[in-house]
């Protein structure tokens, strides 16, 4: 695992509980609802249906976008590999005070995901085509075109080819225009794009959008 950054909190230091992240979390929505995009962290089913094509035993580069409270962060470092580089970025940074105090071994970059080429470059990583999976809790219809197809491109840029990119939508937003928006925007950036079954117990009921470069 990658070394751990000095502004991370020391060993003895309180660790955010993940209660204390969902606080955080609902907290940042209130503040900021275009930035942060749901009222309640993902669930355990949600995060389970994001990652359960992922091959945790193959990949050797998966990187988070928006990991928020770290809610997907806890069952992602759960299967990582010891020969698997792992890395986040989080533009909120209550959010991110939370991810160090919740995962200090796990590298995290503060800032935009549409300058993943450039935090692969500080990884050691080239900037394209060096990702294996993206797995995204990005409030995308809450984005502006400009900042959707931007992140989108830049994803792209760093996937593999035949990589892919996980991020969720919930069912309510299909019947909003950002949301309808979104699901046309997919398509033009990745080869493939397709709906997972729906998960009915998260707030509010989600599905997943699995985006193959």
């Amino acid at each position: 695992m990658q070394p751990q950054s000095s502004a991370r909190p020391s060993p003895t230091s309180a660790r955010p509980t993940r209660a204390q992240g969902a606080l955080l979390f609902v907290q940042q929505y209130l503040r900021a609802p275009g930035q942060i995009g749901a009222v309640a962290p993902s669930s355990d089913g949600l995060c389970e249906r994001m990652l359960e094509t992922i091959d945790f035993a193959a990949a050797r580069t998966l990187v988070e976008f928006g990991p928020g409270p770290g809610n997907v962060t806890r069952v992602i470092a759960s299967r990582l590999q010891p020969t698997t580089r792992f890395f986040a970025i989080e533009a909120n940074p209550a959010m991110a005070a939370v991810f160090h105090g919740r995962f200090p071994g796990l590298r995290l970059h503060e800032g935009s995901a549409a300058n993943v080429c450039e935090f692969c470059v500080k990884e050691g990583l080239p900037p394209s085509n060096s990702v294996d999976a993206i797995i995204s809790g990005l409030p995308w219809a809450a984005f502006a075109d400009e900042l959707q197809n931007s992140i989108l491109e830049a994803a792209v840029r760093v996937l593999r080819p035949g990589g892919q990119m996980v991020t969720f939508a919930y069912h309510t937003g299909l019947l909003m225009p950002a949301g309808k928006r979104f699901a046309r925007t997919l398509p033009r950036h990745f080869s493939k794009v397709e709906k997972s079954r729906p998960v009915w117990f998260n707030l509010p009921p989600a599905f997943v959008y699995r985006c193959t470069k």
